[in-house]
């Protein structure tokens, strides 16, 4: 092969989806070349936005505050909410066969919102804006991995097109079924939910009040997520609509009116009734967990090492905390002089990120078993328990920093 087709990098990161983006943009102020190939061809500048008409991402992350200054210390920020986004203040969870309730308030930690929803397309646009903007970074877009070859100590891939790209240290960002992590031989830990997601963006009688609604039902969690529009109306939601497959199939089967019945009555009508709604998708659920983030000089990130359920949306805040922590601990490397394929580098990324990403997968496994759970000692249990926490505020205010990424003080 000729020279002018190989590449070389000290780093070079597979997925340009926002955890990937968003590391690409971590490392770019350090004295390293890195890479950043993405399969699909990515668009310049923004998606167009018509707040007339039901123009929402499907997929929807709660930001918490932990993610919004990551993605502001990037310089992703102020491009994301100058085009849409909506804080939300408040959280109200409940139980859907009791009595039990919690309700999350902001102002309990002295703070403005306790997050942001946002579209994941608006994200991912203005982190790659920004990384068109950086030359520090080199991107191949549009240019899939084909192959992936270990040789004297470096990665080699080879593009779509003939490209040799080489590194001692890949990064695999190429999401849940990552082709980069299965070529390099990681185990994986995966199970079934039994349960498919629907997702879709309704319309409301009544205000969302910038408040996140969850209604845990026997056959799944119901949430209800608020947008932002443009005349300020706040009758906007993203839903999720976590339900066992039959169930799931036959609300799929459903016109849009009927749809938009059920889905009221299910919430209780807590906005009122479900005016219109947009085009549904369904997709199943599935847990994966890496027996280990790091590999030979390969590294997973976010949905290539631990994907989750989306009750509380936590997905891609613990991908932007790998991000963090791998950007942290590549610095680090640098100052000393180490290189980033160095085994202690490494695997200090891995205890930082491995231990609290289990925490909280585990965490969303108990909630789901303890609400599916119809045994009515379990029950009274649970509704006793939410009244209790809601009346316990520095229990709540510590529950409320943690999930904001915060210090346990308000």
């Amino acid at each position: 092969m000729s020279a002018e087709n190989i590449a070389d990098f000290d780093l070079v990161i597979v997925g340009a989806g926002m955890a990937g983006a968003a590391l690409a943009l971590a490392l770019a102020d350090l004295p390293i070349k890195v890479a950043l190939i993405e399969a699909q061809a990515v668009r310049e500048g923004w998606p167009a936005i018509d707040d007339s008409v039901f123009d929402y991402d499907a997929r929807v992350s709660a930001l918490t505050e932990s993610s919004r200054g990551f993605l502001d210390g990037l310089g992703a920020w102020s491009g994301i909410v100058s085009r849409r986004a909506c804080a939300y203040t408040d959280m109200e969870v409940w139980d859907g066969e009791g009595t039990g309730r919690i309700h999350f308030a902001a102002s309990e930690v002295k703070r403005a919102a306790l997050g942001h929803i946002v579209e994941n397309r608006l994200i991912n646009a203005s982190l790659i804006n920004s990384l068109r903007e950086n030359a520090r970074v080199k991107c191949f877009f549009g240019m899939p991995v084909e192959t992936m070859d270990r040789q004297q100590g470096l990665i080699s891939l080879k593009l779509a097109g003939g490209k040799l790209v080489r590194s001692p240290l890949v990064v695999a960002a190429d999401g849940a079924n990552s082709k980069i992590r299965d070529w390099a031989g990681f185990v994986t830990r995966e199970w079934d939910y039994h349960h498919h997601a629907i997702v879709a963006t309704v319309e409301t009688e009544n205000h969302h009040k910038n408040t996140a609604w969850q209604r845990f039902l026997p056959e799944g969690p119901l949430a209800f997520l608020p947008l932002p529009d443009a005349a300020g109306e706040q009758r906007y939601c993203s839903i999720v609509w976590s339900i066992k497959p039959d169930i799931a199939q036959g609300l799929m089967s459903l016109d849009d009116d009927d749809f938009c019945r059920e889905l009221a009555a299910k919430f209780e009508h807590r906005l009122g009734s479900v005016v219109a709604c947009s085009r549904r998708f369904s997709f199943p659920l599935r847990q994966r967990h890496a027996a280990d983030y790091v590999c030979d000089g390969v590294v997973l990130l976010g949905d290539a090492a631990h994907t989750i359920h989306p009750l509380a949306g936590q997905g891609i805040n613990l991908g932007f905390q790998d991000a963090m922590a791998l950007a942290d601990e590549c610095r680090r490397a640098c100052e000393r002089g180490l290189s980033l394929s160095d085994t202690g580098v490494l695997n200090r990324y891995q205890r930082r990120r491995k231990g609290g990403n289990l925490a909280m997968m585990a965490m969303m496994e108990g909630f789901q078993h303890l609400f599916e759970t119809p045994a009515m000692p379990l029950r009274l249990l649970r509704n006793t328990g939410m009244r209790w926490l809601d009346s316990a505020l520095p229990l709540k205010r510590q529950i409320i920093a943690k999930a904001m990424g915060l210090s346990d003080k308000p």
